[in-house]
């Protein structure tokens, strides 16, 4: 079955693909490392994605919080940073031989996969930095890697009557009992708890363009973009859905997953680009219009992904 009739092709994990090219990273920094010690190292990931075939490039502001950069540096360095990163995605889009939009991340505030530590007191005003940084520099705001609705809804409210487009994008609950939610015997959460019907939900609620997935397991995308495409349908919403998983080494028991900063997770060997795709042309099948990568995938999985869906746009 051919749902889909044009795919925007992301691009791919900053982070690991800054590590991979030999830019300066550790932890806690991540990512952030990079914007501070050598930025031209973002600025030719940024170009890299791009010229794999990604349409949409995200800006390198996802570790451009207290969590990882501290309390004292975001206080003396976060608007400069922010600004940097943006003005780095929009340079490198504006290189491109063709249009590429530019995604302002809005990033989870206080700590991926921790929706026990969103504190709705301090998110406007971390968010307020964010949102002034890259606002000169971005398309629409991309509020990513959200456990819960929580954390939307604060977005929502600290952009105010900002009109560019909201895409929303949850990562999903993939350490318990991935296999029963891959076949549909348990329905897609949040980390929260919340189903994705309940995500959908709160996207129409708080007026998103699109509602992702991402940062999780890809065998639990494909449910989780059924679920969504079928309470948007009901809700009579025109919200377009997607996905972009990561490539961690599955982790079903909660008690043993690494905490967020202790250090790097593994990396999965049958998540190579052919083997990426084969989740990816079922996320499309499901009704996604909207496909990249996260944590792990790189410009080769992204040129499988453009060459795939450029080639056959109606791909089954």
């Amino acid at each position: 079955m051919a749902l889909a009739t044009h795919i925007t092709i992301l691009d791919g994990g900053m982070g690991r693909e800054l590590l991979r090219s030999g830019a300066p990273f550790r932890q806690p920094e991540w990512s952030a490392l990079a914007l501070i010690e050598a930025p031209e190292h973002v600025r030719r990931v940024h170009e890299s994605f791009i010229n794999a075939g990604a349409q949409v490039i995200t800006t390198n502001s996802y570790a451009v919080v207290p969590f990882h950069i501290g309390e004292q540096r975001f206080r003396e360095r976060g608007l400069e940073l922010v600004r940097l990163a943006g003005t780095l995605a929009r340079e490198a889009a504006q290189t491109a031989d063709r249009p590429v939009r530019v995604a302002g991340s809005l990033p989870p505030l206080f700590g991926s996969y921790r929706p026990d530590l969103f504190n709705p007191d301090e998110a406007p005003a971390l968010l307020s930095v964010l949102i002034e940084g890259l606002s000169p520099h971005v398309d629409f705001w991309l509020a990513e890697t959200q456990s819960g609705t929580a954390e939307i809804r604060a977005v929502r409210e600290a952009l105010g009557n900002d009109e560019r487009p909201l895409w929303l994008s949850f990562t999903l609950d993939d350490t318990g009992d991935a296999e029963a939610v891959a076949a549909g015997r348990e329905p897609p959460r949040l980390r929260s708890g919340e189903t994705v019907t309940e995500a959908a939900a709160a996207a129409v609620e708080v007026g998103a363009s699109a509602l992702l997935f991402n940062c999780s397991q890809a065998e639990i995308m494909e449910t989780a973009v059924k679920a969504a495409v079928t309470a948007l349908h009901a809700a009579d919403s025109q919200i377009t859905v997607g996905v972009y998983a990561n490539a961690f080494v599955p982790e079903p028991d909660p008690a043993l997953k690494r905490p967020a900063n202790a250090g790097l997770s593994a990396l999965r060997e049958d998540l190579d680009a052919s083997g990426y795709l084969h989740f990816a042309r079922r996320w499309v099948d499901a009704g996604a219009t909207i496909i990249g990568g996260c944590c792990g995938i790189g410009p080769e999985h992204i040129a499988e992904l453009a060459s795939t869906f450029k080639s056959h746009p109606e791909a089954a």
